[in-house]
């Protein structure tokens, strides 16, 4: 499941049980040409390596694979502004992902 926003994509699976861990989550951080050089890209994957080190504990679940990808305006944006992306982001997958849960 993918959600946007102005300065990260967020994509989220159940993690697969045969590599679950009881009380982890997974994350992986992915940036494309399209934010730029090597140099840009590295630097947007460090933005949001942090941004998730800030969040992901208090917002994420257990149980939940994570992939932050960089845009283009990752780079621009204010960190306050990937907190907030982030965060919105969660919590309308986390929402998407319940309404796809069978009981």
């Amino acid at each position: 499941m993918r959600r946007s926003a102005a300065g990260l994509t967020l994509e989220i699976c159940p993690t697969p049980e045969t590599v679950a861990k009881p009380g982890r989550l997974r994350v992986g951080f992915t940036a494309s040409r399209k934010v730029g050089g090597a140099v840009e890209r590295n630097r947007a994957k460090r933005r949001l390596r942090a941004v998730a080190a800030a969040v992901l504990p208090l917002l994420g679940r257990e149980g939940t694979d994570y992939v932050l990808v960089a845009r283009p305006a990752t780079l621009g944006r204010a960190y306050g502004g990937l907190l907030e992306d982030l965060a919105m982001t969660l919590a309308a997958a986390h929402l998407k992902l319940n309404a796809g849960e069978r009981p």
